[in-house]
């Protein structure tokens, strides 16, 4: 009996989740990514592709890809400020990494600048080899 609940621990301990951490590149609400994505990269060419994209004529900052990938979410155009996505964890289960974000919205009485925004999230974590699943946490 005490060898199957030791056994059972292990096996439920072995499924957890460990969670990542992720360094911010860029977070706010302006780009050049025009549609809403989720993304990953992992290679020098497409980081470069993505940047030229994003931030044309800004600095594109360095990243070791044989240590690091890049984890982005672009929430598209938005009509007003106010917008804002945030990258609120990633875990990793295995071979799959797991990334919640958060869309802030305006409330209906703020007072927003009527400008059309582009609101983003990038940032840096370990490399890993796996699939990379998104998931929009619910307020």
């Amino acid at each position: 009996m005490v060898a199957a609940v030791m056994l059972l621990a292990v096996s439920l301990a072995g499924n957890a989740l460990a969670p990542v951490p992720f360094t911010t590149i860029s977070q706010n609400e302006q780009s050049g990514v025009e549609d809403a994505r989720q993304l990953v990269v992992r290679t020098p060419e497409e980081w470069k592709a993505l940047w030229k994209e994003h931030a044309p004529g800004q600095p594109m900052p360095a990243v070791d890809f044989t240590k690091s990938m890049v984890i982005g979410v672009f929430l598209g155009s938005r009509n007003t400020a106010g917008y804002r996505v945030t990258i609120t964890g990633i875990e990793r289960d295995g071979a799959t990494v797991a990334v919640t974000y958060r869309e802030e919205r305006p409330a209906a009485r703020d007072i927003l600048a009527q400008v059309i925004t582009f609101p983003h999230h990038l940032v840096r974590v370990e490399r890993v080899e796996g699939q990379v699943k998104f998931t929009r946490a619910e307020r």
